[in-house]
This record gives structure tokens, sequence and C-alpha cells, in this order.
């Protein structure tokens, strides 16, 4: 089992499970003695659910990136492991390398073969340096793309969960095409004669979760977050200091609620009480259902309308004015009614 990680903003909830487990452990001496600390144990289990439901209630932009970044989190492998069966993973790009920060292969999640696509971040240091911390270079997205096109070959549907900080801005990563390989994945994408559903799991970090996350539906986590760029990189270009990342925060519309408002996102997927790493199972059964829901919605239509309703909803994107007015008036409608 993980070793529980308290963030910055917890440490109230920090303190009532350290004295809850305190008592736990005293409750085990003190059985033989005819003692029993459970009503006490219990009291302090209902404080914590209470405080933590505040605190997840009142979270800042700032609060959601850190919780998006949570080690415990669960990544990509995290959930074809728990919602899909029979995956086989493939490897390369068939050009240069195989990059293991993206990860993906063929599935079957509940009666859908499918072909799955992510980011990987990593657990163990080791792990987390092998995947690059999740950010993928060239050959990460030409994997992701020859995945794609042989799913469009069968006639599989696409899934990809994207969780990255964003691609790696190394030299060799530039000198082997990093913004053509990103650029590609974008252009074809668009047009891929498949249904494609995307789920931002964790981290959306700039052009790296985009060359993922071009589909006809992309979900969102409640605490993850989506921008063009991280909080304390917007805050080291605009005020020349990192230190000033939860203003960067505000001001970046990452928030799941801000997204799905704008019209960036279809949809918000709830996480359990304090996030989806305090119940990994429970995410991963409320997640697969959004996605298989989805997929036999999306695998129902003609693939022509397929493909023309995805072209119209990237061709929607910067319309909020238009929406907001249009709400508006609508609201004025019903007042003068």
């Amino acid at each position: 089992m993980a070793k529980k990680v308290f963030l910055e903003f917890e440490r109230d909830i920090e303190a009532l499970e350290t004295k809850i487990d305190e008592l736990r452990e005293l409750e085990e001496t003190e059985a033989k003695k005819g003692v029993s600390v459970a009503s006490e144990i219990a009291s302090l289990e209902a404080k914590e659910a209470e405080l933590v439901k505040k605190t997840y209630a009142e979270l800042t932009p700032w609060q959601t990136s850190l919780v998006a970044r949570h080690p415990n989190r669960p990544y990509t492998l995290d959930y074809i492991k728990a919602i899909c069966t029979d995956f086989h993973e493939l490897h390369g790009d068939r050009a240069f390398a195989d990059d293991a920060a993206v990860v993906g292969g063929l599935a079957r999640m509940a009666d859908i073969n499918v072909v799955v696509i992510g980011h990987q971040k990593g657990r163990t240091l080791k792990e987390r340096t092998e995947r690059n911390f999740g950010m993928a270079r060239p050959e990460g997205y030409r994997k992701a793309l020859r995945l794609m096109k042989l799913a469009e070959k069968f006639d599989l549907p696409v899934v990809t969960f994207v969780d990255t900080p964003g691609a790696y801005p190394g030299i060799g990563a530039e000198e082997r095409g990093q913004s053509e390989a990103i650029g590609r994945n974008l252009y074809e994408m668009a047009g891929l004669k498949v249904p494609v559903v995307t789920c931002v799991i964790g981290e959306g970090g700039s052009g790296g979760a985009l060359a993922l996350a071009v589909a006809d539906c992309v979900m969102m986590l409640q605490y993850a977050v989506y921008s063009v760029i991280s909080p304390e990189g917007c805050a080291s270009i605009l005020w020349k200091d990192a230190a000033l990342a939860p203003k960067a925060a505000e001001a970046l519309a990452l928030t799941a609620d801000r997204l799905f408002e704008l019209g960036l996102v279809d949809r918000v997927i709830s996480e359990p009480l304090g996030g989806a790493h305090r119940d990994c199972k429970l995410m991963a059964t409320t997640l697969k259902k959004a996605v298989v829901d989805e997929l036999r919605e999306l695998m129902r239509m003609p693939r022509e309308a397929v493909i023309e309703r995805r072209m119209q909803r990237l061709a929607a994107y910067g319309r909020f004015e238009e929406k907001m007015q249009e709400k508006v008036e609508g609201v004025k409608a019903k007042a003068a009614e």
C-alpha cells in the first residue's frame, strides 16, 4: 500500500488521520483488556470526512493543480489495469525508438475492442526517470499516431488518457522534430475515421496534452487541470517569479468546471471525496462507465457523421462570447415572461 501523502493545504486533515491511526493501534493493544475506543474513532472519522468535504469544496485553482499532481493519483496504466481486459501493450514508433512516457496497445473495455493510449509518469524515482516524468519525446507521439492508424485500419475506437506536464523540451527532442510530431498528431486525429474519446486524468499540459486530445468527446476528472502552460511556467514568463504560480493559476482557467463553462471540455467526471487517489477503485468504475457510454453512443453513428461532428466541435472553439450573449438574452426573455 502506497504511503499516504498530504498536500500543503491538508495539514488539518493529516492531523486527524494521524490521531485516528494512533487510536486504531491503541484499540489493537487494549482489545484484550476489553477496552474499546471504537466510538472515538468513529467520531474522528466523521470529523475528518466533514473536513475533507469542506476543504475540497473550496479549492483554489492552484490547490486543484496540486491535487492533479498528487503522487498517489492513479495513472494511465492503473486505469488500464482496472477498466480493461486483455491489454496487449505495443511498443516503438518504427522510426527511432520506444518512448516509455507514452503507453498504448490493444485492449477490451466492457464488450468493446479498443486501442488505448496515454501518458505514464511512473511511481518510483527509477520509473519516473525511465518514463521521463510523463514528458513525451517525438517518438512517443509518433508511436501514439502509429497506434491510432492501426485502430483506423481495423475500425477500432481510440481511448486516450492525458496526464503530462507537457512535451519534453530537450535538445534531442527538438532535433528529432518535436513540434512536427505534435502538429502531425493534431492534423491526423482531426480526421481519424474512428471514434476518439479522451479523458484528462491529471495534468493536461500544453501541446504535449493536445497531441492526444483531439477527440469526439473530451472528458476531465473533477480535480484534473488542462492548460496551455503550467502555473509556474506562466508566472516565470509574466512576472519572472515562479512563486507567483497561485496567481497565474487563477488567470489560466485551468480547472475542469471553468473549461466546461468555456466549452473546451464536454464532460466533467466527479471524483471520490478528497480526490481520485483516496478511492482508486471507485474512480476507475466511474470513469469506465463514462467512457463506455460515450463509446457506445459514438459507435452507433455513421463514421462520416462522427468526423463531421468532430470538425464542428473543433470549429466551435472560441465562441464563448456568443454563447454567453445567447444565455443572457434567454434569461432576460424568461424574466420578461
